[in-house]
């Protein structure tokens, strides 16, 4: 008799030999009204060449959930000292990864300190399609991306982030700094982008149909303790979606967007009748109240697409930008509100 973990093994390794990459799936999409208009909105000026990634695919009338994986990807491919196997690894001298993505339908999928893997926003995906899990972490999600055919790559620091991590081992003192959620470099990032210099970017999009999906990926803080997990792969805490409602994503210090379970704390005050924007606002007025004199160490931000296709940011602090796209504007970086003067 099978047992379970030959069913799964059996399973896992039937998968291996399917195409790596964003899913091309045939899905039912549900159809309801569309207020809104193709958009697409991320974190950071990283996003600026992100939301390219997402667009392309927006723009042919697909899927929001195509769009916020392949987005995305987008960064996790650039390899320097920000997002993906190019960050800055832990103080043990190792980058791990973890992401998020969520659909329309309030399926979900998750990964975290996963190690030597691309990709990890693919392999999220492919949690969500094709375990009945929600999360995956660490050893056990490497052996499931490998088993889903994803390559694994060598075990090396980018140059950046060697040279960063260099530099931290002089007094392997952790102090995070406001708005520089990583100690790298800065790099440019495209011809239309800026300074790349964040260990995250979260992204949400609304599709043709009027449909949303969000995505969140990172390479965690540089030079946290080994096993330290932030917002961004918890499902409710740095991404969340509720296609009646709408979407909201985080960034900055994950330790106290969990507090609140941030993500969802938005998309519930927008479902109380709050723009986009004056939901973000509270969510970080209440982290600020929670942290009272010490929330001027820390930085925390949170992007919101509504059902109706209204976009908003707020910050604690100032320094945040969030990129948007969309027919009529294509490409432009705002510069949040925040509430710290």
């Amino acid at each position: 008799m099978p047992t379970r973990r030959k069913f799964l093994t059996t399973s896992a390794a039937s998968l291996a030999a399917l195409a790596v990459g964003p899913s091309a799936e045939a899905v039912a999409l549900p159809t309801r009204p569309v207020v809104g208009k193709p958009l697409v909105i991320s974190t950071w000026d990283t996003g600026l060449v992100a939301n390219l990634g997402a667009w392309k695919v927006l723009s042919k009338g697909g899927r929001a959930l195509d769009a916020v994986e392949a987005g995305v990807m987008v960064t996790e491919a650039e390899q320097n000292c920000c997002v993906g196997l190019g960050g800055n690894p832990d103080r043990d001298g190792i980058v791990t990864l973890d992401a998020c993505i969520m659909d329309e339908q309030f399926n979900c999928g998750s990964v975290a300190a996963l190690e030597r893997i691309k990709h990890p926003i693919s392999v999220a995906r492919r949690v969500m399609e094709r375990t009945p899990h929600v999360m995956l972490v660490g050893e056990g999600a490497q052996q499931f991306a490998v088993a889903q055919g994803f390559p694994l790559e060598p075990q090396q620091l980018s140059p950046d982030a060697e040279k960063a991590y260099r530099e931290w081992l002089k007094t392997s003192q952790y102090k995070p700094i406001v708005n520089i959620e990583n100690s790298g470099s800065k790099k440019p990032v495209g011809p239309v982008g800026g300074a790349n210099n964040h260990d995250t970017i979260a992204m949400l999009a609304q599709d043709a149909r009027g449909n949303l999906s969000g995505s969140c990926t990172t390479s965690g803080m540089g030079f946290k303790m080994r096993g330290r997990l932030g917002d961004s792969p918890l499902i409710g805490s740095g991404l969340y979606v509720d296609n009646a409602v709408g979407a909201a994503a985080a960034t900055g210090q994950g330790e106290d967007v969990i507090r609140i379970a941030g993500a969802h704390t938005v998309v519930e005050l927008m479902r109380q009748g709050l723009a986009p924007k004056a939901a973000c606002k509270a969510a970080v007025e209440r982290i600020a109240k929670i942290k009272g004199a010490k929330a001027r160490d820390i930085q925390v931000c949170f992007i919101a697409v509504s059902s109706q296709g209204q976009h908003g940011a707020f910050a604690l602090q100032k320094g945040f930008s969030y990129a948007v796209c969309d027919a009529q504007n294509q490409q432009q970086l705002i510069q949040a509100d925040y509430l710290l003067r």
